[in-house]
Formats: structure tokens, sequence, C-alpha cells
């Protein structure tokens, strides 16, 4: 069992920056790719990024390259996601996700957080 905790959510204002951090516990956490999920009030769950195990390779949906960056910290069991030049319409929840061997675009993942609100005001 992998029990996945996120925080760092919160309320933005446009243009603004939040780092959500997701710790895990339970099962040795670099035996798992790691991903980041959301999904917006009346839409389906939908990919945002992912990361390997190692750190060393990171994806993402289209939607958000340039603008999110995934990272990982294997010592501490947490990934996070930083989030720049936030827009109104990155509000949502997100959800961290740990799936064995290798990411997955699709939520096809082993393990949810709970997930974390995040609202951006224009």
């Amino acid at each position: 069992q992998v029990q996945l905790v996120e925080s760092g959510g919160g309320v933005v204002q446009a243009g603004g920056s939040l780092r959500l951090s997701c710790e895990a516990s339970g099962r040795a956490f670099v035996m798992y790719a790691m991903g980041w999920f959301r999904q917006a009030p009346g839409k389906e769950r939908e990919f945002v990024a992912a990361i390997d195990w190692s750190g060393d390779n990171a994806y993402y949906a289209d939607s958000w390259k340039g603008r999110f960056t995934i990272s990982r910290d294997n010592a501490k069991n947490t990934v996070y996601l930083q989030m720049n030049s936030l827009k109104p319409e990155d509000t949502a929840v997100y959800y961290c996700a740990a799936r064995r061997a290798y990411y997955s675009r699709e939520t096809d993942y082993d393990y949810w957080g709970q997930g974390i609100q995040v609202s951006v005001s224009s």
C-alpha cells in the first residue's frame, strides 16, 4: 500500500504561482512513477504531468508544458508540481498518483491522493 497526501493548494491571483507537494508513505517510493492529474468542475480527470522513478524523465500534457514543472525528491518521498503563470482555467482539484514501473497518461494509476483544490481568481 502507498498513501499519498497532497498539500500546497489554495487561492491565487491570475499570473501567480503555487507549488503542490505530494508526500508518499508506505512501500518503496522509488518503485513508482508519479503523476499529477486535475479535475475541473463538470469535467473528467485529465493528465497534467508525470515523472519516472529516477526523476530524470518528465512528461507533460501540451496544455501545461512550459508553465508547470514536475519534480521529485526520493529522499523525502515527495513529488512536486510547480505551477507558474496561473490562469483562471487552471482552477481544479489536483491529484497526485503513483504507478508501478512506468508512467502513464491515462488514469490507470495504482494509488491516488485525496486531491487538493487550486483556485485561480481573475
